[in-house]
């Protein structure tokens, strides 16, 4: 029997480490982690108020070369686990 260990993904990582149906965004104030979530995400009112928030705080021009949401990692943690329930 074989356990399954969930990958960390590290900054240096590139698009190929994201799984199908995924997408990666950096998440912090001053230090930006990177996040990968699922696509259904987008679909969430949560969710499109936390792009809406990164539209007008970024535009379209994010500095980490990714989407950035603005928000402290443990709003968006909290945020994202309600999504997955």
């Amino acid at each position: 029997m074989a356990i399954r260990m969930p990958r960390i993904i590290k900054k240096s990582s590139t698009a190929r480490d994201v799984p199908k149906g995924h997408f990666a965004v950096y998440v912090g104030q001053e230090q930006k982690k990177r996040f990968v979530v699922p696509i259904s995400f987008l679909s969430q009112p949560l969710f499109q108020d936390l792009l809406r928030q990164a539209e007008e705080e970024f535009g379209f021009d994010h500095p980490m070369g990714g989407l950035t949401i603005p928000c402290k990692e443990d709003v968006f943690i909290a945020l994202t686990s309600r999504l997955r329930n």
